[in-house]
């Protein structure tokens, strides 16, 4: 059996692998996520390289196995929104946010370690947000759930309240295109519909 590993800390990562019912192990690189957010990089582009950056890291310290990194950024109107900084960062991007359309961009990497085949791509997923007043984004705020997440909200948590509509895979959102990265596992061998790796 070839081992799997994610490269991620993100527990909602961590949650969607378990969705796909593989055998996988989490192997936490320490790549600097906003390290790229200020250069002048495509979205598709930008996330491509911070999930490649944590794969390869990952991989580098193994002899064998597949390794996945993934990367997250919202985009409003050109703007990169990455993860808040603080209580008011997050009340400005949820502000930009509101009763507007944005796109979510996640990265996926995936390498064999032994042989170093290597896949890059990305999805995007249009989402529409409806209108929202500050009261009604305080308290969300409040609530803690916009702290480690790309554009400050969870839509697999209370910050769904706020979607209006959604175009694409909702899985990407979230944080890791299911659909997209079964498919890339089945060109290394794996078939989730199969059980793992052989």
């Amino acid at each position: 059996m070839l081992p799997i590993y994610l490269a991620s800390a993100s527990p909602r990562r961590r949650e969607l692998m378990e969705q796909l019912g593989l055998k996988f192990s989490v192997v936490i690189s320490n790549i600097d996520e906003g390290a790229g957010l200020g250069e002048n990089m495509p979205p598709g582009r930008l996330v491509e390289d911070l999930s490649l950056k944590k794969a390869s890291q990952v991989a580098r310290g193994m002899d064998r196995g597949l390794v996945i990194g993934s990367d997250t950024v919202v985009v409003w109107r050109g703007r990169i929104l990455g993860k808040p900084g603080d209580r008011q960062d997050a009340l400005e991007m949820l502000k930009c946010l509101q009763g507007d359309e944005h796109v979510v961009y996640s990265g996926l990497a995936v390498i064999n370690a032994e042989t170093g085949m290597t896949h890059l791509s990305h999805e995007k997923t249009r989402v529409t947000f409806r209108p929202a007043g500050m009261e009604e984004l305080e308290r969300y705020v409040d609530t803690g759930e916009p702290w480690d997440k790309a554009g400050a909200y969870a839509i697999q948590g209370l910050g769904s309240i706020f979607v209006k509509g959604i175009e694409g895979c909702y899985s990407n959102v979230v944080g890791l295109p299911l659909a997209r990265l079964a498919g890339v596992l089945k060109q290394f061998g794996v078939d989730v519909l199969g059980g793992g790796p052989g």
